[in-house]
């Protein structure tokens, strides 16, 4: 069975990364990468604040028809998240480094986005 790609979900991400991008940078962020990918998956945004190393997951809804966006990121993502992190840190050698994982939450609103950033949104999980 072929899998299809649904380019309208793909474009709604893509919109949502680069809206959680310019709001972390407005809220005192620095964008380190974006989209890094690695045989484990795909960080969306590895920045700094302050002293911390943040892995942001962001999810992006065109309405809470079927929840809010964060209430997507569940055990299995933040399992994910815990093993991309770790391969993150050893590929870029980085140790003794505070790190924590955000979620940025976006619903498409015509008028007005709404944009909401969960700090320590989960703590890291050994798998």
């Amino acid at each position: 069975m072929k899998k299809t790609i649904d380019t309208r979900k793909i474009k709604t991400g893509k919109e949502g990364e680069q809206i959680a991008a310019a709001y972390l940078k407005k809220n005192g962020y620095r964008i380190i990468e974006t989209n890094f990918r690695c045989p484990v998956g795909e960080i969306d945004i590895v920045a700094k604040e302050e002293n911390d190393l943040v892995f942001v997951e962001v999810k992006t809804r065109k309405s809470i028809a079927l929840g809010y966006p964060e209430q997507a990121v569940g055990m299995r993502k933040q399992k994910k998240m815990s093993q991309l992190a770790l391969w993150y840190m050893q590929k870029r050698s980085i140790a003794d480094t505070n790190a924590r994982f955000d979620v940025v939450a976006i619903t498409l609103i015509p008028d007005n986005n709404e944009v909401r950033l969960i700090k320590n949104a989960f703590d890291f999980i050994a798998f």
